[in-house]
């Protein structure tokens, strides 16, 4: 799987996947990481986050979202909104939230 280069603002990953919009749906997933409960195997309560951002900061993302293959100043830089990909991100973690709930009726949002 390709690797990719992902920055905007102050976040910068290197992230394995399929193409550039994948590429930046999962860094919008790990900036989004920061502060909500998006995954279930991540075990850091609200106030290790607090501490974790007060200690090491949060990562903020910017207007754009820019991807490459070859490095953040690589020269095949692709520019994506970042609203379109938090949208896109949005709508996926409510289909999959939507899909559990449907597989699992006894679950409830806390």
């Amino acid at each position: 799987m390709p690797k990719f280069f992902v920055q905007s603002g102050t976040f910068q990953s290197t992230v394995e996947a399929e193409s550039t919009r994948k590429a930046a749906l999962w860094a919008v997933h790990q900036a989004m990481r920061q502060i909500l409960p998006v995954d279930d195997h991540d075990d850091a309560s609200p106030e290790v986050k607090t501490e974790t951002a007060s200690t090491e900061g949060v990562s903020v993302l910017g207007h754009d979202m820019r991807i490459s293959r070859n490095g953040f100043v690589g020269r095949d830089v692709v520019s994506l909104p970042t609203i379109e990909v938090v949208n896109q991100w949005n709508e996926m973690v409510a289909a999959l939230d939507r899909l559990e709930r449907m597989l699992h009726p006894g679950l409830t949002a806390a």
